[in-house]
């Protein structure tokens, strides 16, 4: 799906001139920042939508996939079969969605799609791209899920008209809140509570995205649901705001855009985010008792871990040569992994 994505942006970039590109990418990156008022779409014509998508589109579909994956990892192999994507703009999220779940829901069927944005063109865009998931490899097999998906222009602010956003098993919310004000990201995230049984939210991982994250794990939390990832539980978040902040990071390939506007040599960077998943009741799984919140550090004959923790809360680990299968584990475990690693293999460190 990646690289079916990555080629399909290729190709639209090709028509976009080089400076249109660069000039809509500042403007487009100073709102990701925070440095233009919320309240109204970032994403305007189509060379806004171009140069966003085949900028940030990769790196927001890596987050996005490393946050679902990590959520699928805990759910007993629960799947969803209908997948709502609030402020899905170009559709990220979504074959991201295809990514870690694949097309089918349970029973065969393919999964029932929809994306929610205010900005037309983005939704346009986002028709286009899906409407090419899986014709590339001449296999009509797979992208079923995105080419039958709904594309559907709707505000962000939380309910309006009295209207209730359609049902789904699942909905995303990423890479959104920071373009709405306070009330209505809080209106964004009453809405999806109110619409399926899983909600999963990805923020860049910034101080302020990782608040806008603890904000709606407040309030999914509050409503009853229990955080599964990356969380080892629903209690408060250890970190002290101000002081530290929960994020993690994921390789994206560069795209020739990217680096034509950022200059430099190297084929990739490391894209952080933040995210929370959280299930009502009827969902089964159990989160991690822990995960690794830094950069493993490697010392000879020792292996360091920054840990969050389900007991005992953040916490450092030293796994050395003594704990045996538990170093050898050490050694391959990366940031934003679970630990103990599951398996029969793995023993404790302290």
């Amino acid at each position: 799906m990646e690289e079916e994505l990555r080629g399909a942006l290729a190709r639209l970039v090709d028509g976009l001139p080089p400076r249109k590109a660069s000039a809509a990418v500042e403007r487009l990156m100073a709102g990701y920042r925070g440095e233009t008022p919320t309240g109204a779409p970032l994403l305007r014509d189509r060379a806004d939508v171009v140069a966003y998508a085949a900028y940030r589109m990769p790196a927001t579909f890596a987050a996005a996939a490393s946050a679902l994956a990590d959520f699928a990892a805990r759910t007993d192999g629960w799947r969803p079969a209908s997948h709502l994507d609030l402020g899905g703009g170009t559709g990220a999220a979504v074959w991201a969605a295809a990514a870690v779940w694949g097309d089918d829901a349970p029973g065969g069927a393919p999964r029932r799609t929809t994306v929610l944005d205010w900005a037309e063109p983005a939704l346009d865009l986002g028709r286009e791209l899906a409407a090419g998931a899986g014709r590339t490899a001449g296999d009509a097999g797979t992208g079923k899920a995105l080419r039958g998906a709904e594309w559907r222009r709707r505000s962000l602010r939380g309910q309006p008209d009295g209207a209730p956003l359609p049902s789904a098993d699942l909905v995303t919310v990423s890479y959104v809140l920071g373009e709405l004000s306070g009330p209505d990201r809080e209106a964004a995230v009453a809405a999806a509570i109110g619409a399926a049984p899983a909600v999963v939210v990805t923020e860049p991982g910034t101080p302020d995205g990782y608040a806008r994250v603890m904000a709606a794990r407040g309030q999914l939390v509050g409503s009853g649901m229990r955080v599964l990832a990356p969380c080892p539980h629903s209690a408060r978040c250890p970190m002290v705001p101000g002081e530290d902040w929960c994020h993690f990071g994921t390789r994206v390939n560069r795209s020739s855009l990217l680096r034509q506007v950022k200059g430099g040599s190297l084929p990739y960077e490391d894209e952080k985010f933040s995210y929370v998943a959280a299930v009502r009741p009827e969902i089964t799984g159990e989160p991690a008792t822990g995960r690794v919140v830094r950069r493993p550090q490697k010392r000879k004959g020792q292996v360091l871990l920054d840990l969050c923790t389900r007991d005992d809360g953040l916490r450092a680990a030293t796994v050395t040569k003594r704990h045996g299968a538990s170093y050898r584990e050490a050694r391959d475990v990366k940031w934003g992994d679970t630990w103990p690693v599951p398996g029969p293999g793995t023993g404790s460190a302290g």
